[in-house]
């Protein structure tokens, strides 16, 4: 995109926004109003909002853009604006010290960015700042000067698979719809991203929701669809706000509605609200929510494809997917293409979570290394701790070991280390992670989250869960491992959706990998990462107490004694293990074991 003389762009994603990027940017209008420049740079000024650009933990990240050259700031407060105006823009100095540092760069090095190209460079508030980078091309050349079996083809040698977790070529899915003689069709958009620490879809739709209209628009004409719907949970605001803003913006256009672009082409989008289910993630559970039903899974087949919303032939793609579109269209099916592996092409977003130093949402090519991922762009482990699993795919997927991390990133790969790439979650544990604990936590989430329509995952994940709780609360049993492995392979093969067929995985892999842990808590009694807080033992060292006190004022039990400057004592019997004396001890007195 050809830039303004003097462009400003501040972050304002829903991690820019928490940070304080409306106050930030309301600081710059107001800093760049009273300005005294000359009026020609003034005129070609731009102050504007972005979506998220990535690198969430140093927002408000803001860019300052002056004849091309561009400039990034990090943690930015509104009270250093008028510095930054006063010393870079005036002065054509920027402020060294606020500047974003190496690894800032590092992070996005080995990234390609598709999806996310125009998130963070663009105002997603604004139809013509889309069109200033040729959106909407694509549908236009789409709708004027090809086939539907056209569009197909194009997308079906591009090799995108869906990038909602299932990983099914979206070519040939269009392609099976298409083939389908129905006056009525449909296609969904699927925003229900409900996996932990998950916020791709979110942020695509945040920072440019037009690309997710396009590419449901070239869908729509492929598979000859007259309606579509964006399924977008309602505890997504911002993105929901920006969606609506732009599906109207594209509707005066004439890019939505009636003979678009004056074409034999009819077509248009509404927004649904999801109420927060994660099985509605499920597409046939989300095709009944849309009808007004509970969000509950069906049997396949008959597949969407043949008969989806009220019976009539529909094609569903998550955001990420549809954000591809366009660009495919745009670039050529060979572009794509020359990103990835042979069977898993083009890039993948990822939200990248947990004990790294740069946490956020990255958009890497297939087959890169989770070695690439986790200290390359991720810049290695937080706090200098060791590296001990990454989580992929979220509560349905696995983790993975220190030992697998030359692994590429892909669907084949990850399957064959039993885990998964999923919708693109990954969350990095280091040696303080408890994974008995981890595969709880995953497992809590899909049991409380199952719909509870079939016996396998409404009963099956609920025993699973117990056991469990039972291991890490000091009461496991010999067998227990063994019964894991037993019901968490009977779940996966009788569970009526993906949420049940999946849910056991976390227990699976980190038995598989982890098994050690799983014996220490259940013949040992002990938690070898200390996180489990009825197997944890807090004593006090004699000779590393300084006697300060510290530790006395913090416990809410009474349970430590001792004179000022002389070594205390704690007691066991009236330790509740709230690891308050641990955490403010100076001196490493401490002992958590």
């Amino acid at each position: 995109m050809k830039t303004n003389k003097l462009e400003i762009m501040v972050c304002m994603g829903t991690g820019g926004i928490a940070a304080g990027g409306t106050e930030v940017l309301s600081a710059f209008e107001s800093a760049i109003k009273k300005l005294k420049i000359p009026a020609k740079l003034k005129k070609g000024c731009s102050v504007h909002k972005v979506g998220c650009r990535g690198l969430c933990a140093r927002d408000v990240l803001v860019d300052i853009i002056i004849k091309e050259k561009k400039s990034t700031y990090q943690y930015i407060k509104p009270d250093m604006v008028q510095r930054i105006v006063d010393e870079h823009i005036v002065g054509n100095q920027p402020v060294a010290d606020w500047l974003a540092t190496e690894d800032y760069h590092n992070f996005h090095e080995k990234q390609v960015k598709v999806v996310l190209s125009d998130c963070g460079n663009i105002n997603p508030e604004s139809i013509d700042a889309y069109f200033a980078v040729n959106g909407y091309e694509a549908a236009k050349k789409v709708l004027t000067l090809m086939s539907r079996q056209d569009v197909i083809e194009e997308i079906k040698r591009s090799g995108l698979r869906g990038r909602g977790g299932a990983g099914f070529p979206t070519g040939v899915k269009w392609e099976i719809c298409g083939g389908v003689k129905n006056a009525q069709k449909y296609i969904i958009c699927n925003a229900d991203e409900g996996d932990p620490g998950a916020f791709m879809d979110r942020a695509i739709i945040e920072g440019n929701p037009h690309s997710v209209i396009e590419g449901m628009i070239i869908g729509a004409y492929a598979i000859g669809a007259g309606k579509g719907y964006v399924y977008i949970r309602a505890e997504y605001p911002l993105a929901v706000e920006r969606l609506r803003k732009a599906l109207e913006d594209a509707g005066k256009k004439n890019l939505l509605g009636k003979k678009i672009l004056k074409t034999g082409f009819s077509f248009d989008i509404k927004v649904k609200l999801g109420a927060g289910a994660f099985v509605c993630g499920e597409e046939t559970a989300l095709i009944v929510s849309i009808e007004g039903q509970r969000g509950m899974p069906r049997a396949k087949p008959p597949f969407p494809v043949h008969s989806g919303l009220w019976g009539k032939p529909t094609v569903i793609n998550n955001v990420e997917t549809l954000a591809n579109i366009p660009h495919i269209i745009r670039k050529g099916p060979d572009w794509f293409a020359s990103f990835g592996t042979e069977k898993s092409r083009g890039t993948k977003v990822f939200a990248l979570t947990g004990k790294v130093k740069n946490t956020g949402l990255i958009e890497v090519p297939m087959g890169i290394s989770l070695k690439e991922i986790i200290y390359d762009i991720g810049g290695g482990m937080d706090k200098g701790r060791d590296f001990k699993a990454v989580q992929t795919g979220g509560p349905s997927g696995g983790c993975i070991t220190a030992d697998l991390l030359d692994i590429n990133v892909d669907y084949e790969s990850l399957a064959k280390v039993g885990s998964i790439v999923g919708s693109g979650g990954m969350v990095v544990l280091d040696d303080t992670d408890c994974m008995v604990s981890i595969a709880r936590f995953f497992l809590e989430f899909t049991q409380v989250e199952s719909c509870g329509k079939c016996v396998p995952c409404r009963i099956g994940t609920k025993r699973l869960l117990e056991i469990l709780d039972r291991i890490t609360a000091g009461k496991g049993k010999e067998g227990d491992i063994e019964l894991l492995e037993e019901l968490g392979k009977d779940i996966k093969a009788s569970s009526l959706c993906g949420l049940g067929q999946t849910a056991p995985n976390p227990v699976l892999s980190t038995i598989k990998y982890f098994r050690p842990e799983y014996e220490a808590h259940i013949r040992d009694m002990k938690c070898p990462a200390a996180v489990c807080k009825e197997l944890i033992e807090f004593t006090i060292l004699e000779e590393l107490c300084k006697g300060c006190g510290a530790c006395v004022r913090a416990c809410p039990a009474n349970a430590i004694k001792g004179e000022k400057k002389k070594p205390h004592t704690l007691s066991s019997e009236l330790c509740v293990k709230c690891g308050s004396c641990f955490d403010v001890c100076k001196f490493g007195a401490v002992k958590k074991e």
